[in-house]
């Protein structure tokens, strides 16, 4: 017996060309594909799937299942893939018009996920993500229905030549990329006045854990939809905190890898020089499993042959519990800081010191970055990152198939951008990028883009991260350093370091209830915040480990507050 692939009818039926499928359209033929799947599942071949042990009662909620449960239950035929997505599906549409963190659907989403059990049935299995939705930021390119504008109306309609890398990857493993999630309009790099979360397409992003609460960004829907079990996780992607601010603030896991351990091919640049793509997940395991998807060498970015190993690592293998015996951890007291609102946040991390202690590792304090103060006040990244985007940016734009507002400069987009009305100018200004286009060289090959990149190289380097690791601890130095996330970003994204946060914390309930100009929430009762570890460059397999054992012992994400709207569509709806 055949199996039924006609989704691509129905969806079909619904798009229309240069414009993309509603979430309301597509919710309706995601419950008109219930037949497809039951016709899919009753059509696999004897003996492809194993008995499932579970009632569908035990299938656990979409705001906590992880990938090793997807993929147990997609094996022992529990459920199918198709009826995974439909469940997805209906939980952006039942919150996507509160929280507006999914841009776009992928019009083919079912027909992925039908070809993928239909694989499953032939007894092909791609890996752990064989089968698994995963949304993606709008600024990571897909050469399919879909489009890649990073927010804004600009790019709408604009075509790469191929997949990124970073998609071309997940689907090699067999992911479903589900969407695109939305963003802070051109990864937070266009105004000094707008808001992180809002963008021309889509609005704005608000947070999952109280009402219009700043999401923090740039990869804002990546954040929120991965808190809330839209899909099982996200990818986006950072230049300066832009994983590991919306990760924090939403209760995630975030990886912010070294820069070059991901590709960012066809990737709508910031920074060469700082741009990187990571996962955010809501389990160390599960972002690990990314990552692993993800890393790796490629032709067409020439900063990802600095990886000194091939292949990369299984970032998801061997994770230990016990990864704090013996280690070696410092903490770069001079950048933590107190503000009139974090006492919380310091509270928490003095409870996570102590508890790293427990776990046997030993702790080094005021393991300081040695030119902190120097990096303070250096003006060198908004050089290198203006001059870098000049640059960049004109590469992606000369890379595009169809270039349908004949953008080929910083200054055309800056054009574009004020006379378009839908891009909210001037409210919305376009100064940062004003002041890029404003840089003393045509693009970043001069000496003064190079000058200002290397003294960060060395401010974040040798005078910060490089130099607080090889402070103390003896032969080999330490091992890690650890801060609140809330001060790990800046340092590291100058010279590229890598980054792990895990859940901390949460602000109490009688926190008091603060708004920014744009009357965003600021700080509110049950706002999450987290743990960063930092370390060398491409020493993620070892800061996962450590942020593992932390995660393991301390449960902070199973024993917080739930986000305050939770969508209730799950896979047993769709059995």
């Amino acid at each position: 017996m055949a199996l039924v692939n006609s989704s691509a009818a129905i969806i079909n039926g619904l798009y229309e060309a240069g414009n993309m499928i509603s979430l309301k359209a597509l919710g309706y033929a995601a419950l008109a594909l219930r037949a497809i799947s039951d016709a899919n599942a009753a059509a696999l071949p004897a003996g492809a799937t194993h008995i499932c042990k579970i009632s569908p009662a035990q299938i656990p909620d979409l705001i906590q299942i992880t990938i090793d449960q997807i993929t147990t239950y997609l094996y022992d035929g529990c459920f199918t893939s198709v009826q995974l997505t439909q469940a997805y599906i209906a939980r952006i549409n039942e919150v996507n018009s509160t929280f507006h963190a999914v841009l776009e659907l992928n019009p083919d989403a079912l027909d992925i996920a039908a070809s993928l059990d239909a694989e499953r049935a032939r007894g092909k299995i791609r890996g752990p993500l064989h089968g698994v939705p995963i949304l993606i930021k709008d600024n990571i390119a897909t050469l399919d229905k879909m489009n890649n504008t990073a927010g804004s109306y600009a790019l709408l309609g604009a075509v790469p030549p191929r997949d990124s890398t970073m998609a071309a990857k997940l689907r090699t493993a067999g992911a479903i990329i589900l969407g695109k999630a939305s963003l802070s309009e051109w990864a937070n790099y266009r105004s000094s006045n707008s808001s992180s979360g809002w963008s021309g397409r889509h609005g704005q992003v608000s947070n999952a854990y109280y009402p219009n609460m700043d999401p923090s960004g740039s990869s804002s829907g990546s954040g929120v939809a991965s808190s809330l079990g839209l899909s099982l996780a996200t990818l986006g992607t950072e230049t300066s905190g832009s994983i590991l601010s919306p990760s924090q603030r939403n209760n995630l896991v975030g990886i912010k890898p070294t820069v070059g351990l991901t590709s960012r091919y066809l990737v709508i640049p910031i920074s060469e020089h700082q741009d990187t793509i990571g996962p955010m997940a809501r389990t160390v395991k599960d972002a690990a499993y990314i990552l692993t998807a993800i890393a790796g060498k490629d032709g067409y970015d020439n900063y990802t042959s600095e990886i000194p190993f091939d292949p990369t690592p299984e970032y998801w293998k061997h994770l230990q519990r016990s990864s704090f015996q013996g280690a070696k951890i410092g903490i770069p007291r001079i950048a933590i800081t107190r503000s009139a609102t974090n006492g919380p946040v310091l509270a928490a991390f003095d409870q996570a010191v102590e508890t790293i202690k427990k776990l046997g590792a030993t702790i080094y304090d005021n393991a300081n970055f040695p030119a902190y103060n120097e990096f303070r006040q250096s003006g060198n990244s908004s050089i290198v990152l203006g001059l870098d985007f000049k640059t960049n940016v004109k590469q992606y734009f000369d890379q595009l198939v169809v270039n349908p507002n004949n953008l080929h400069s910083l200054e055309d987009l800056i054009n574009y951008t004020m006379e378009d009305p839908r891009e909210a100018y001037p409210d919305r200004n376009v100064n940062t990028w004003i002041t890029a286009n404003n840089q003393p060289c045509a693009d970043n090959s001069c000496a003064f883009a190079w000058n200002a990149y290397q003294a960060n190289v060395y401010l974040g380097g040798k005078g910060g991260i490089l130099g607080a690791l090889e402070s103390a601890g003896g032969e080999g130095g330490l091992d890690a350093l650890i801060m609140p996330t809330d001060f790990a970003a800046g340092i590291a994204a100058i010279a590229g370091y890598p980054v792990v946060t895990v859940p901390m914390g949460f602000y109490p309930p009688d926190t008091p209830v603060s708004r920014n100009a744009r009357g965003l929430v600021t700080n509110a009762p049950g706002q999450p915040f987290g743990l960063a570890f930092l370390g060398r460059r491409f020493d993620e397999y070892k800061l996962i480990n450590l942020a593992f054992a932390f995660e393991q012992k301390t449960k902070v994400r199973e024993k917080g507050p739930l986000p305050y709207l939770v969508p209730t569509s799950q896979i047993v709806d769709y059995l």
